[in-house]
């Protein structure tokens, strides 16, 4: 929908862990089921909330963000040795063809997420990777996150996957957001 990236000045309530309640650490984990030695990529990384979670359980973590300002907040946190930042869109990763192991969004997904950046994503995906979407769901009521009208739906994320040639594995509507875990063409 791309209807706006998440305010820069408003990034140090990105590391409020509060966002657990919608997604977990755990429930992140279990869904992209990293190897030790996997290349995985956080899309739209931000302040490397996630991106930090994710680090002890890959070989190496790329925290992808279009904003050079949450980069430079990261960096000021501090960076896991394995995570590499990478300053772009999701539409023209500058991954080669199957790179990554796995990819996901966490509550991003409403900012990026288009025909041409899924189909990005298929082809640097290795054959069978993981894509894990956690976003802010269209069907919810609107209480938390961004407001519902710049929100997918399960079924819009999900028929812009499968139209990319994932292979869908679970797809769920929660409260106030969805997950769609795939697997690459």
């Amino acid at each position: 929908m791309g209807f706006h990236t998440f305010d820069a000045d408003r990034a140090r309530q990105l590391e409020d862990e509060a966002r657990y309640a919608w997604i977990s650490r755990e429930e992140l984990i279990d869904a992209v089921d990293p190897t030790a030695d996997a290349v995985v990529a956080d899309l739209g990384s931000g302040t490397g909330f996630y991106t930090d979670d994710m680090a002890p359980h890959a070989g190496r973590v790329y925290g992808v963000d279009v904003q050079p300002e949450m980069h430079a907040i990261y960096r000021e946190k501090g960076l896991p040795e394995n995570v590499e930042l990478v300053e772009g869109d999701v539409g023209d990763l500058p991954f080669d063809v199957g790179e990554l192991d796995a990819a996901y969004s966490t509550a991003t997904f409403h900012e990026f997420g288009d025909a041409d950046a899924v189909t990005e994503l298929a082809r640097v995906l290795t054959p069978g990777g993981r894509l894990v979407i956690f976003d802010w769901s269209g069907d919810g009521d609107g209480d938390a996150g961004p407001p519902c009208a710049e929100r997918y739906r399960l079924g819009e994320a999900v028929e812009m996957v499968t139209d990319a040639g994932f292979a869908v594995r679970h797809a769920r509507n929660r409260t106030e957001t969805f997950v769609v875990v795939a697997r690459a063409p």
